[in-house]
């Protein structure tokens, strides 16, 4: 995999963690709006909806830390790309997982679950593993030098 321009990757991992925490933040204002049962979600989840916003900001500032050729964005983006791939495979199993719980009481669409899964995961483990490439790369290291 050749490495991508380095400013492509700074700018491509700034506005898709821009675009995540909006969209998260409009979900979360959606949720409040809802009702009481929604609201209730919300309290339940919020420890996992910070450590979300968290992950994204570290990809935001990593990314503008990349844009910017400051030496700590390198460092940045890649504690997000690595989390970020963590987190999207750790989710992907335990989605398979519940989906094979499930068919004991109805039968499952492998394909079909499966096919779900991998239309998120595969962009995103493509994304990171470019971005990780890019930045492990000479010209990251030679342009972001300590």
């Amino acid at each position: 995999m050749q490495p991508l321009p380095l400013a492509l990757v700074g700018w491509l991992f700034t506005l898709l963690s821009a675009g995540a925490l909006v969209l998260g933040a409009l979900i979360i204002l959606a949720l409040h709006r809802a009702g009481e049962l929604q609201r209730r979600f919300l309290v339940a989840s919020a420890w996992s909806d910070a450590a979300l916003f968290a992950i994204w900001i570290l990809g935001l500032a990593g990314g503008i830390g990349v844009i910017q050729v400051r030496p700590w964005g390198r460092d940045v983006l890649e504690l997000f790309c690595w989390t970020l791939l963590a987190l999207v495979l750790l989710s992907a199993a335990s989605r398979l997982v519940a989906v094979r719980r499930r068919s004991a009481a109805e039968p499952v669409n492998w394909v079909g679950a499966i096919a779900g899964i991998s239309l998120i995961v595969i962009p995103i483990v493509v994304l990171c593993a470019a971005g990780l490439v890019t930045l492990s790369g000479e010209a990251a290291r030679q342009s972001l030098v300590r």
